[in-house]
């Protein structure tokens, strides 16, 4: 039986000249919306202590329209403002219920620049997406095709540091159960290897980031050379983009198989609980934590065992995984992380401290259910 999921799929598109130039606007118009709705929602309640709505800030996007210095929020399609307004909310919701952090100003130079359109603001037919306030549909490289009768409903447009666009197709898609499986699988993370299962398998963590860390610090050195606001310093700066974009795009990559085949080969998947952002606090493993992409991969097990019935558990953090002998239970004492094999002084079992972490957290993941 399968589950009905609303899926993002994301392509690569060419915009021609005049489409590049009406989305750039666009962009620029909705960080625009975006912060003046920012800064009279932290006036009115800095200075009136009151909470402004949603519908309000839509009165003032209308009233912005009408003034001689906005009039050019005029020629840009409205439906992106008024998303642009509907994220604020759901930023000042999240806040007040304690689940974020304040809504920040949106800057010109963050790494990513994007507008959302829902229904009203794009037709959809025969296999082509036209935006609002353009002519011609996207010139999209359709890398995978969409499911069967699909009808999109919403479409964000982005283009991220490195200068290349893409375009985020919101549909609903029936995801295929998979059959059930036999064998549950317990997973400690790492940083020289990226995870070791508990059935000893260790996987090599690929290291993109310092495989790449010449190229990029090549990269960077041109930059910091190059003059402020100078057209050289603009190209530097699109060859460090790239740079990442290459890292980003390997790394992403390499999760997304990892992920995928523990999920098929396995109907329980046990984790440790870790809190990566304590964690990068520590700056001798600060890089190496950052380029395991740990959270990235939870996020990627815990929607794809949602899609496909599979059982994610995680483990506390604080569970003693390492120091605990996964055959006699006896708690060892203090284990500095340069010590990878032990010797149990209760059994005399010689472990692995990976594998035989691995095996805790399975076992203390089963122990939960």
């Amino acid at each position: 039986m399968g589950r009905v999921v609303k899926r993002a799929f994301k392509y690569r598109f060419c915009p021609s000249p005049e489409q590049a130039r009406e989305l750039s606007r666009t962009f620029g118009c909705v960080r625009l919306v975006y912060n003046k709705a920012l800064e009279e929602r932290t006036r009115a309640y800095t200075v009136e202590g009151r909470k402004v709505s949603y519908v309000e800030s839509s009165a003032l996007l209308t009233e912005w329209k009408r003034t001689e210095g906005l009039a050019f929020l005029n020629e840009v399609s409205s439906v992106p403002l008024q998303q642009g307004l509907r994220h604020l909310q759901a930023g000042f919701a999240n806040f007040f219920a304690k689940r974020a952090k304040y809504p920040t100003f949106k800057s010109k130079k963050k790494s990513q620049a994007s507008a959302e359109y829902t229904r009203s603001g794009f037709r959809w037919r025969d296999g082509a997406l036209t935006l609002a306030k353009m002519s011609e549909p996207l010139n999209i490289v359709w890398s995978r095709p969409l499911p069967e009768g699909a009808q999109p409903s919403t479409v964000t447009v982005s283009c991220d540091a490195a200068g290349r666009w893409h375009v985020s197709i919101l549909v609903e898609d029936t995801i295929a159960r998979l059959d059930p499986a036999a064998h549950a699988v317990g997973v400690d993370a790492g940083i020289t290897s990226l995870v070791t299962l508990s059935t000893g398998e260790k996987i090599t963590n690929p290291k993109h980031e310092r495989r790449d860390r010449k190229r990029l610090a090549k990269a960077q050195r041109e930059l910091t050379r190059k003059a402020k606001g100078s057209n050289n310093r603009r190209k530097a700066r699109l060859k460090v983009a790239r740079v990442h974009a290459r890292i980003t795009d390997r790394r992403r990559d390499f999760l997304h198989k990892l992920t995928t085949r523990l999920v098929r080969e396995n109907q329980t998947v046990v984790i440790e609980d870790l809190s990566v952002r304590n964690m990068v606090g520590n700056h001798s493993l600060a890089r190496a934590i950052s380029d395991a992409a740990w959270r990235d991969m939870r996020g990627m097990l815990e929607y794809k065992c949602s899609w496909y019935g599979r059982e994610l558990i995680a483990v506390d953090r604080w569970f003693p995984s390492s120091k605990l002998c996964s055959g006699c239970g006896t708690i060892a004492g203090k284990m500095p992380l340069n010590i990878r094999d032990w010797v149990c002084a209760a059994c005399g079992v010689t472990h692995d401290r990976d594998v035989n972490a691995a095996k805790n957290i399975l076992a203390a993941g089963l122990a939960e259910r």
